[in-house]
This record gives structure tokens, sequence and C-alpha cells, in this order.
């Protein structure tokens, strides 16, 4: 029997890094600090009333060019290398790959992140996942950085959880992620996914999957007081199934959340190909006719 496909889907920074990956060391380069820079950025979106992800990441080539820092697309590979993890993050995915194995599930990995792709393609866990869906700049033939290609927000993330329901990774596909596919047809259905979030960017996400059968997990940093009321708060108003701190290591509470639900939805595959089976005998048994065909 082939096995069932499940999709864990991860937001990046506040969920499997501690903070947003340009402060590990972009900003400092620029010679800023975080609240400089985040302060500059919101100020040019609201003076314009601009993408705040379009203004973030304008701001990223200004001010890297003012101070001469390269904006090549592997200058910011490299400064993905230097991006801080949870505890437990660079041996999870092994370890629930693993796990998934056992129960005859094959646990696919994707990002969907309103950072930047070519930070998260420098981080070591980048081999893991199955598509990076984030923010990324457009480059010129000496791969310098001259225009976002992709602007993520939280409604451009609805989007890639629908790419991934249908199996498109490409992000310019606007064709076939618009063309009705039963839902049986498609290769990841809803209630295989769990999403995993910390923001205001991922809400329409978590609500989103959780609405339609899945399964929605909040993680705050467990060093940050406000994270927590707000994942707590998650709960409260019925967008997510569990909040847990992010800490993804084998004796906390993600690990448990997380296998707990893959040993239902194995149940639940197991329980739907039974009733299936009950169906078609009864059919056979009752319309002659369809064996022959």
């Amino acid at each position: 029997m082939a096995k069932v496909t499940v999709a864990l889907i991860y937001d990046f920074d506040g969920t499997l890094s501690p903070k947003n990956m340009q402060e590990f060391s972009f900003i400092e380069a620029l010679g800023m600090d975080s609240s400089q820079f985040w302060g500059k950025s919101q100020k040019l979106s609201k003076d314009n009333d601009a993408s705040g992800i379009l203004c973030y990441m304008k701001l990223m080539l200004e001010e890297a060019k003012h101070v001469n820092i390269p904006v090549r697309r592997e200058s910011f590979v490299n400064f993905g290398k230097n991006v801080e993890l949870f505890d437990g993050v660079k041996q999870w995915f092994s370890m629930i790959n693993e796990y998934g194995k056992k129960l005859g599930l094959n646990i696919k990995h994707y990002i969907n992140s309103s950072g930047l792709k070519e930070m998260i393609e420098g981080t070591p866990i980048a081999k893991e996942f199955e598509n990076i869906y984030a923010c990324s700049f457009l480059y010129d033939a000496n791969d310098v950085a001259v225009w976002p290609a992709v602007a993520v927000d939280y409604t451009t993330k609805t989007q890639f959880i629908f790419k991934i329901n249908k199996g498109i990774k490409e992000v310019s596909d606007n064709k076939r992620i618009n063309e009705y596919v039963p839902e049986e047809e498609r290769p990841i259905p809803f209630k295989r996914m769990i999403y995993f979030g910390d923001g205001e960017t991922d809400i329409p996400c978590m609500k989103m999957v959780k609405q339609n059968g899945g399964y929605s997990i909040a993680v705050y940093n467990p060093k940050d007081a406000k994270k927590r009321k707000i994942a707590e708060k998650l709960i409260l108003d019925n967008r997510v199934n569990f909040v847990c701190k992010a800490d993804y290591t084998e004796s906390k509470d993600v690990y448990k959340v997380v296998t707990t639900i893959l040993q239902k939805m194995k149940r639940d595959y197991d329980f739907e190909c039974l009733q299936n089976k009950h169906l078609a005998d009864a059919t056979k048994h009752l319309n002659p006719e369809s064996k022959k065909q």
C-alpha cells in the first residue's frame, strides 16, 4: 500500500527561529539595531500606505547599498548561515520523519514565510523542505538583487496552502491553482496538514487549515511572555488546536502533540479505507454488473 502523505507547514520567524532572520547579522552589518530598521520600515509603509513586506524588502536593498554591503544572492544566503534556531529544530525533521515512517506515513515539510527565501536557503535546515514559499528578489545578470520577485503577506500565505494541497511548487503558476480538482484527488488534503505559526501573518492559514479538518499549532518563544499571550489568545479564539513552547526536542510538547496528530491521521485513514472497502463490497453484491467492469 502506498504511504499516506502528510504536510507539515512552518512559518519561519518566531516559529523555527526566535527572531526575525534579518536581526541575526544583516541588520547588525548595516550599523543599525533591529528597532531602528523595523521602525524605518514601518514608517515607510505608513507614510506611503504601502505593503509592509515590500517596504522591508526595499529597505534591505537601500540600506545595504548605502553601506556598501553586497546585495547578491550569495550574500543573503551567507547571512542566513547566522540565523539561530529554536532548541531541537535541527534534529526535528529526521526524528519526525522516522516516526511517520513507522506509522506508514510519508512526511513532507514546507516553509510558508514572510521572511527572505535566500536567507532561509542559507540555514542548515534548508535541505529538509519539499519547498520554501517565502519572499525573494529578482537578480540581474551579475546576480545583484534589483527588485522584489515575491512578497508574502498573510493573504499570500493562504495561496501557498492551496498550492501544497494541489501539489504545485511554482509560485508563478496561476493556472493550475484555479483549476477545479476534487478533494479526494489532491496530493495532500487539508485534513492531512499540520500548520505551525506564531504571529498575525499566520492567522488566516492556521484558521483555514483547522476549519478544513487539518491541525494548527501556535508556538511561542518561552522567553517572551508577550508572545505566549498572543499564542494563547489564538486557541481561546478557536483559531488553532494547540499552543506549545517553541522547543522541538523529543521530550517537549511540540513532539508529543505532533506525534499524537500523526497517530490520529493514520487511524482516520485506516478507518476510511475500511469504510470504502465495505461500501465497494456492498456495491458489487447488489450490482453484479459492476464486477464485470
